[in-house]
């Protein structure tokens, strides 16, 4: 089973979810905030997924210790990932990129991932549009997937997660709002909070991912490279459906703020 790629970076990031401000007569006009109705509604279906799968241990129905393990196996092997089936010609393996997009492994895994997904999707919501927000989520997480499983095809271990997706949505992010301010809490400064741009912030993490999938072995384990194909093609995506003229210059000190915690 693949595990949360949040819980191997080495920072916690704070962005700013800012909106548009524009000046309307000489004078700015205070930033309307929109609904962004399928982040929400992607992060409370993955939640209410997780809740009734044996992955969360809430079930009593699935049993305890060796049953309770036995079905959450059965539940990876069977709506995630595995390589080596996708290019078997199976039609149901064909699915399974899209279906382990809903799948978590663990609480941390989970929390850490709509964590992300809350922080960065509703702006990229707002600018992109609620259809094309769906399908670019589900189109370049399906394709980050699949990207791991072709490089990986000899692998039987399950993939499951939504990070290939929620990392397009950084890539986006990134390009639609390069100066956001993030704030960063790095371990070889005890933590201090340092607030940086996205531009500096987000490669700096997409160069972690690289060199952690460098040094990856095939086993259980992070997705890097799952990470690094969703960050390209969110970046890719956002710069051919925007253009530079959709780009944000700076955001707003009076938005309001969320955080994540790897």
């Amino acid at each position: 089973m693949i595990r949360n790629w949040s819980t191997a970076v080495g920072e916690a990031f704070r962005t700013v979810r800012g909106r548009d401000r524009r000046t309307v007569r000489g004078r700015d006009r205070r930033p309307v905030r929109r609904p962004a109705p399928v982040t929400y509604g992607l992060i409370v279906l993955c939640c209410l997924l997780f809740l009734i799968s044996p992955a969360s241990g809430l079930d009593p129905s699935y049993g305890s210790a060796d049953e309770l393990l036995a079905a959450q196996r059965a539940y990876f092997r069977r709506w995630g990932v595995i390589p080596a089936d996708l290019f078997e010609g199976s039609p149901r393996a064909l699915w399974t990129p899209l279906t382990a997009l809903f799948v978590h492994g663990g609480w941390v895994h989970l929390l850490g991932n709509m964590l992300f997904l809350y922080v960065f999707g509703v702006m990229t919501e707002e600018r992109m549009g609620r259809a094309r927000f769906l399908l670019f989520f589900l189109g370049c997480g399906y394709l980050a997937l699949l990207g791991y499983a072709i490089a990986n095809d000899h692998s039987r271990q399950s993939l499951v997660g939504a990070s290939g997706a929620i990392s397009a949505v950084l890539g986006a992010f990134l390009y639609l709002f390069p100066r956001a301010r993030v704030t960063s809490l790095l371990p070889f400064l005890l933590f201090m909070p340092l607030r940086f741009p996205a531009w500096l912030v987000l490669p700096f993490w997409a160069a972690l991912q690289w060199l952690s999938a460098w040094r990856a072995g095939d086993g259980p384990g992070v997705a890097y490279l799952a990470h690094l194909v969703g960050f390209g093609l969110g970046f890719l995506c956002a710069w051919v459906w925007n253009g530079r003229r959709a780009r944000v210059r700076s955001a707003p000190a009076t938005a309001p703020e969320g955080e994540n915690q790897p």
